[in-house]
């Protein structure tokens, strides 16, 4: 017995929905995890219940936020990775991270499992990021520009204090700082 193919989202509701995110990304980002998804509702101009169709909970919504925010970093590691050196793909990645906690505290509790976890909310997603992470370091470590005695979880979990600690700050003019130094930790062998 074959299963019926879900039908076409109607045109309202895909806007809806599109607006839904919308509004959520920006709140999440600039507020964290903290702000109740009736307030999202209510920001995004629809009512709760349009809100609660298309996202039963609001780790339903955080989860979809989170992963499409996971898959466009994906891809642009993907893209660092064909149109730079190594080290350069890598470096420019762990800039992008850093730079992007600045503005975007969701994610950066999302990426430190605070209020959400990915890996446990979308294995394939914490999947997918990993494994662009580790061919990043894996290539920058090849070409000799990273040391060779860290793993992608190392990386992440640097990655991540960095990322908290300039969302502390909140003052962006840090960022090449901040990435400088866990630069010069990772291709330090001394």
């Amino acid at each position: 017995m074959s299963q019926a193919k879900p039908r076409p989202m109607r045109a309202d509701a895909a806007r809806n929905r599109a607006k839904v995110l919308d509004v959520a990304y920006r709140t999440f980002a600039e507020e964290g995890l903290a702000v109740p998804i009736d307030e999202i509702a209510r920001r995004a101009g629809v009512g709760a219940g349009t809100l609660y169709r298309h996202f039963p909970t609001k780790e339903a919504l955080f989860r979809a936020i989170v992963v499409d925010r996971l898959r466009q970093l994906t891809d642009h590691a993907d893209e660092l990775t064909a149109t730079r050196e190594p080290g350069e793909a890598l470096r420019g990645f762990l800039a992008v991270m850093v730079e992007a906690s600045a503005t975007d505290q969701g994610l950066v509790e999302a990426m430190a499992g605070v209020g959400f976890d990915v890996a446990t909310a979308d294995p394939d997603a914490e999947e997918a990021f990993m494994s662009v992470l580790a061919k990043l370091l894996d290539g920058a470590q090849r070409a000799g520009a990273v040391r060779s005695d860290i793993g992608p979880r190392d990386l992440k979990v640097l990655m991540v204090g960095a990322q908290a600690m300039q969302a502390y700050a909140k003052d962006e003019a840090r960022t090449d700082r901040v990435v400088g130094v866990l630069w010069d930790g990772i291709t330090r062998t001394d």
